[in-house]
């Protein structure tokens, strides 16, 4: 019996799209705890196997040809377990491009907007005192978020998932949907509001969401430890 795929993980957006992409697909998986509030992204084993430092990361034991192989990309790793099990990434190659399109729109997109739109109203407040140097930021990034809410809604417009049949496309999209963060209310969004509800139906994405969920440990925001974190976080260089 193949041993199961080993997640490098963390209980984040990114982190989800694997763990929800593992549970679809019903793959066996172990979850291999990477705190990136603590630094250990930065670990040389884990350096071997993501080299842009950044989780998750797989292990696959039942590579192809039967071999092992790493995969770190949450993108990379969707397509590589979508072609590993043959599914969710369509049937035809009209069907694989609409996966594609709207997988790497979340990729080049959603994630990266979304994320830097929580960092300026969540995080960097902590970080710097005077409000109104982030005030570009903020509104910059809350202004592309709400952007990209748009296209969805409007994609969404007749159609239950955004590439055809549900696919890894809504897996990647789905987790980088917490609008509360990024200053966006769903009620101006119909349709990005049933399809967020009705992708969240899905057993498997309850339990891909839930994966792990106990790493989380909540610190004060003035705590010494939370302070470390985000300087782990945000104050990021090259390193040899």
């Amino acid at each position: 019996m193949t041993a199961p795929i080993e997640l490098y993980y963390w209980p984040t957006p990114n982190g989800w799209k694997i763990s929800i992409a593992l549970e679809e697909m019903g793959l066996p998986y172990e979850l291999k705890p990477v705190n990136i509030g603590t630094g250990e992204q930065f670990r040389p084993e884990f350096l071997a196997i993501s080299p842009n430092n950044r989780m998750p990361a797989i292990i696959d034991p039942g590579g192809p040809d039967g071999e092992p192989v790493s995969v770190f990309e949450s993108g990379a790793i969707l397509q590589y377990l979508a072609r590993k099990t043959g599914r969710f990434y369509g049937d035809t190659p009209r069907e694989q491009i609409e996966v594609e399109q709207w997988l790497f729109w979340q990729m080049g997109g959603l994630g990266p907007m979304a994320g830097q739109a929580h960092h300026f109203r969540s995080y960097a407040p902590k970080i710097e005192p005077d409000l109104t140097k982030l005030e570009y930021g903020k509104t910059r990034y809350t202004n592309e978020v709400n952007r990209l809410y748009g296209v969805m809604d409007r994609r969404l417009a007749g159609r239950d998932y955004l590439a055809g049949p549900y696919s890894i496309a809504d897996m990647a999209a789905w987790p980088w949907i917490l609008p509360e963060g990024q200053g966006q209310s769903l009620d101006d969004f119909a349709n990005l509001k049933a399809w967020h509800a009705r992708v969240g139906e899905r057993p498997a994405v309850q339990a891909g969401r839930a994966a792990g969920k106990q790493m989380r440990v909540a610190l004060a925001d003035d705590s010494e430890d939370m302070k470390k974190a985000r300087d782990i976080l945000f104050g990021q260089r090259a390193r040899p």
